[in-house]
């Protein structure tokens, strides 16, 4: 008997030509005066400004697919069959694809510059929106540096598939940036990101405990998301992805209002989808505290005013550590040893309920859904027939072919499952060894690791202001320093 298994519906959304409009100055200025962001830079005056000179650059890449060749034009019919609408663009030149990897390159070579050596919320967040124009709304949100875990994942499970190079390269090149800057990708250069920063209207913290607990999903949504492209049964990635209905001007109903809610609770929450889900904000968490230049509140010494510790709306500065309070040394030895021994229980644990959940994992496959219903309609459990098992019987497909196929993956789930179980023990493992590490700073310190480096605490530091020429900075540095 086949097991009980139901594939849910795939959400789908509907393509929709990007739209060439003439960007004059004033929407310019207009567009850039939206990003209500703090700085202590003048005017520039009539001078050129860095969003202005970005979006007139975006509206001259909204001209070049005009000069794409389609080489493979679609059939004419003449029984009035019509084209069904594609959930996913069309494909593209070669040389636009090629193009697409310049631009991510230039992006983030202008995040690092703004971030680490200019640092300058203003220019940070010119270029967060065009990078949502362009990576968002002029590529429809694909491809995209998140969704590439999976092909990246599919094409070493699998030797037949190969990986695209625009999917390559989106994949390595923000991790390859944030050895040497940190998560300037967050900062500017991912749309999922900016298009939260700028519905960002009044940002309050999350409990810790409650931080701490739902800063693990995105390493479970990770190994989900492997698993079931490794399998080659879906992207779950790109299928819930909650913004790409917008960028694609449609999408089914429950997509929208996912999409719509999580933008809501931007406006109040700060990144909550890259804080609390997404699944490359792990990777990057990997990399960013190897990275040679890291973020930093002060661009100098940090005078210890205090000012920068309600800034940043993500909750990821590091207060300085106190000197006496707290648990023990010894107690706190023998706390990390005893989840050091616990960790392989955690694993064992995490393996053998995925295991158990296979059946219930393996429903996303639509082979897996398709021989379930094509067994409880020739059992007489459910009435009617679909579209699927229409076709299998008019082509006389064999049903123990049917079966077979349906019990090869599952078998593959078996094992993917094992291993997805096993990837949730270690990750709780590992979290609460790591809350149970105590680390001393002396300083107020960005975390290197969940830093997304966009700026916002730099102008609460009067040592910053200090180099703009406040001179309320210098007053409260002359305090400080007395």
């Amino acid at each position: 008997m086949i097991r009980s298994l139901i594939a849910p519906n795939k959400a789908a959304s509907g393509p929709a030509d990007p739209a060439s409009a003439a960007c004059n100055r004033s929407n310019q200025t207009t567009l850039f005066q939206l990003l209500r962001y703090p700085d202590a830079e003048a005017a520039t005056g009539g001078r050129a400004s860095l969003p202005g000179s970005l979006l007139s650059a975006f509206c001259f890449l909204l001209s070049l697919p005009a000069y794409a060749v389609q080489h493979f034009p679609p059939p004419d019919f003449t029984t009035g069959h019509k084209l069904p609408v594609t959930a996913t663009p069309p494909p593209r030149a070669e040389w636009l694809a090629y193009m697409d990897i310049g631009v991510l390159i230039a992006a983030l070579m202008l995040a690092t510059y703004f971030v680490l050596w200019k640092r300058n919320r203003r220019a940070i967040g010119g270029l967060s929106i065009f990078s949502l124009a362009y990576f968002g709304f002029y590529r429809h949100g694909c491809v995209c540096s998140i969704g590439a875990i999976q092909n990246v994942a599919q094409s070493i499970a699998d030797p037949n598939i190969v990986l695209p190079v625009v999917a390559g390269a989106f994949f390595l090149l923000p991790l390859i940036f944030a050895l040497f800057g940190g998560r300037v990708f967050c900062a500017a250069v991912c749309p999922l990101g900016a298009a939260q920063d700028i519905v960002l209207m009044k940002p309050s913290k999350a409990p810790d405990w409650l931080a701490q607990c739902l800063g693990v999903l995105p390493w479970i949504y990770l190994g989900a998301a492997v698993m079931y492209a490794a399998i080659g049964s879906a992207y779950i990635i790109c299928r819930y992805d909650p913004f790409v209905a917008f960028f694609r001007f449609g999408g089914s109903v429950p997509m929208l209002v996912f999409g719509g809610g999580m933008l809501v609770l931007s406006m109040f929450v700060g990144r909550a989808y890259c804080r609390f889900l997404c699944p490359y904000g792990a990777l990057l968490r990997l990399v960013s505290p190897l990275a040679k230049w890291k973020v930093t509140v002060t661009p100098d010494e940090c005078v210890q005013c205090r000012l920068c510790e309600d800034a940043c709306p993500f909750g990821e500065i590091r207060y300085p550590t106190p000197r006496d309070g707290g648990i023990s040394r010894t107690e706190g030895k023998s706390r990390l040893a005893a989840l050091i021994l616990l960790l392989p229980v955690f694993i064992g644990m995490g393996a053998g309920l995925g295991y158990l959940a296979s059946d219930k994992l393996a429903q996303v496959d639509p082979a897996v859904s398709l021989a379930k219903r094509v067994w409880l309609e020739d059992h007489g459990k459910v009435k009617g027939t679909t579209l699927e098992t229409d076709a299998v019987r008019k082509h006389d497909t064999p049903k123990e072919e049917v079966y077979l196929q349906s019990l090869a993956i599952g078998k593959k789930y078996r094992y993917g499952s094992l291993a997805l179980g096993g990837w949730i023990g270690l990750v709780i493992g590992l979290r609460l060894i790591g809350l149970s590490i105590r680390r001393r700073r002396s300083d107020y310190e960005a975390d290197s690791a969940g830093c997304v480096a966009c700026g916002r605490c730099y102008l609460s530091c009067p040592v910053e202001r200090f180099r703009h020429g406040d001179a309320e900075a210098i007053k409260i540095l002359e305090e400080y320093r007395a």
